[in-house]
């Protein structure tokens, strides 16, 4: 079985305004002296956020107990210090400069990129998928690009900014465009390539390191994944879930087409064509087309159109949502997601993205509507189950260290 980590990031918020509250420092100090939450539990980049850097999975079940289990332990927290903790891409409203955790590091990404970080308020969902190889791994980079901007499209949750109304989807989308690398990556001829081009990035633009390389897939540093970093923090453990299993699917489809066609075919730069043969996504997208409609998508979400990577057209993005659960049909039975990944499905079309309630709770009843959805979707039960009698994910896994990303 394909293995998979996430990480997950939280703000802390007032109750009164949503502002962030900067009381994570308290919560990381409980949290890393307790043997169970020590090796998951990370400093964030701001005083008001924590991240969950989960144990390694196989099982979507395994992994909601362990997700579910420090959303429990750090709503509780939030209650002790009567402040409200949310998964949410931006805050409703923020302070004009964010208090900035004290790490060194972070403190010398605020001299690199200063006015930027004003603004860079913001919460991510960053997903790991377990490669046999580096080679493999840039493969699979080629082959999921396309399927970013509808990816972002169904993970939209950022529609609030600063006391408004945005009019995006993922208003965290547009915000990280700031960034030195930021948006998708290029398409690669092999991992050399790869590692030639990104250590030609440091030193560019406050690009310090490679782990300061802010592409929406990449490859990890420390583990042996494909990162996925193009989400906003999801509100409840089944929607991160959702995100999760599609990503493990495009990385297994693309291994299967590598292990079939061989590595050199999946680098084989062919000529841009309005439309593949056999319902195949065109992999050669240029990267202009590609940043415009994640653009696109940040500011529609499922409401409008996305890019599709067969047509190179925009189509209806829900009927775009139902072309990748036919294109990872195969890999998503193999791993035993195809049924729960197609209830989520009809449950995101039903309900809307987090964005989406976000926004129906703002218009509703203002603050007071917005704390009730933190509250109710911040440990919301999932309707997955855990295949090992332990319930998985709760304790330490020996790699769980080497799965933390973001701002490092």
């Amino acid at each position: 079985m394909t293995t998979f980590g996430i990480e997950e990031e939280f703000f802390f918020l007032t109750p009164e305004q949503m502002l962030p509250a900067d009381m994570a420092e308290d919560v990381y100090g409980r949290l890393s002296e307790d043997p169970t939450w020590a090796p998951v539990v990370h400093r964030e980049f701001l005083a008001s956020q924590i991240e969950h850097a989960s144990a390694v999975f196989t099982d979507l079940g395994d992994a909601a107990e362990g997700l579910l289990g420090f959303r429990r332990e750090i709503d509780a927290d939030a209650g002790r210090h009567g402040v409200s903790v949310a998964s949410i891409g931006t805050t409703p409203d923020a302070q004009a400069f964010p208090t900035i955790a004290d790490v060194d590091r972070y403190h010398r990404v605020v001299r690199d990129m200063a006015g930027v970080i004003a603004d860079h308020q913001m919460c991510g969902l960053h997903v790991h998928v377990g490669i046999p190889s580096r080679e493999h791994g840039v493969a699979a980079m080629n082959a999921v690009r396309p399927w970013l901007p509808l990816l972002t499209a169904m993970s939209g949750n950022s529609p609030l900014w600063r006391g408004h109304d945005t009019g995006y989807e993922s208003w965290r989308t547009v915000q990280l465009r700031r960034w030195t690398t930021a948006g998708c990556p290029p398409r690669f001829a092999d991992a050399a390539d790869y590692d030639r081009r990104i250590h030609q990035l440091v030193g560019v633009g406050g690009v310090t390191d490679v782990a300061l390389i802010a592409w929406n897939v990449r490859l990890s540093e420390h583990a042996p994944t494909i990162e996925f970093r193009m989400s906003d923090a999801q509100l409840t453990t089944d929607d991160t879930l959702l995100v999760t299993a599609l990503c493990r699917a495009l990385v297994l489809r693309a291994i299967d087409d590598v292990e079939r066609d061989g590595l050199a075919a999946a680098a084989r730069v062919r000529p841009v064509r309005p439309v593949r043969p056999a319902g195949e996504p065109d992999l050669d997208v240029p990267p202009e087309l590609l940043s415009a409609a994640m653009v696109h998508s940040a500011h529609t979400g499922l409401s409008g159109t996305a890019f599709d990577p067969v047509s190179g057209c925009l189509v209806p993005a829900v009927d775009l949502v139902h072309r990748l659960e036919r294109h990872l049909a195969e890999p998503l039975e193999r791993m035993g997601d195809r049924e729960i990944v197609h209830e989520l499905i009809e449950r995101l079309l039903r309900d809307g993205t987090g964005a989406a309630r976000q926004v129906a709770a703002w218009r509703r009843n203002g603050i007071a509507g917005l704390r009730r959805l933190y509250a109710s979707t911040i440990t919301a039960p999932s309707i997955t189950r855990p295949t090992t009698a332990m319930g998985g994910g709760r304790g330490p896994a020996p790699d769980v260290e080497r799965l933390a990303g973001g701002i490092r």
